[in-house]
């Protein structure tokens, strides 16, 4: 039998407050320490379960359940601190099999615009090319008037092109959760699978230890 996926990397690109940002997995386990407010919940948020289902809705984001903030704060940026009309972003979860190198990408890129519907996108690299490795989510032009490289997030057309026949890109949210399914948990059905990610979202509570009796614990689990 083939050993199972684990995560291995995750990575940030033009999201939030990083321009490029990975986070290293050791042997499929990630801890996040830092002060309050330094970024810790958010940068899970974005990461799980966003990644596993690509539903960006404001009360999935938010382990509390608020539904204050938009995946679309997270491209554009706080009204109050940056002045910014149009921003592509990417994330992505690398996975590995554990004793071998053998490894599997899958991912979501985003692109929000004032005043315009979010443009989103998913998609999986199966043939074992790694990103920043083999393949970028970006491409650099030289900007005359700063003198420096820019990096400039792939549009959705230019990623189809990249990976080719090595992966698959999909338009919609049922599509790439039935992507990360087939290629990484391998349930029967999507029933299935949204069970799980239900769990999680139950699981992360930030008040499950101070709040929960037992009982409810064992609720929980038992569903």
């Amino acid at each position: 039998m083939k050993s199972k996926w684990q995560m291995y990397r995750a990575g940030l690109v033009n999201f939030w407050y990083y321009d490029e940002e990975e986070f290293h997995f050791a042997d499929g386990k990630l801890l996040l320490r830092g002060s309050n407010g330094s970024g810790k919940s958010v940068t899970m948020q974005s990461l799980i379960p966003l990644l596993l289902d690509g539903k960006k809705s404001p009360d999935r984001l938010d382990p509390f359940g608020s539904r204050a903030r938009r995946i679309e704060d997270y491209l554009l940026g706080e009204k109050e601190l940056v002045e910014r009309d149009e921003r592509t972003g990417y994330l992505f979860l690398e996975y590995k099999r554990a004793g071998v190198q053998q490894y599997l990408t899958t991912g979501i890129g985003l692109q929000a615009k004032n005043h315009a519907p979010l443009d989103f996108w998913g998609f999986v690299i199966h043939d074992n090319r790694r990103l920043g490795h083999d393949l970028y989510l970006y491409k650099t032009e030289y900007d005359v008037d700063d003198g420096k490289e820019q990096k400039i997030p792939l549009s959705r057309r230019e990623l189809e092109s990249l990976i080719g026949d090595g992966g698959k890109v999909v338009r919609t949210q049922g599509e790439y959760m039935e992507l990360v399914n087939r290629y990484v948990f391998g349930f029967e059905s999507l029933d299935a699978y949204a069970d799980l990610i239900k769990l999680l979202i139950q699981l992360r509570s930030p008040k499950l230890s101070k709040d929960f009796k037992p009982t409810v614990i064992y609720e929980i689990l038992n569903d």
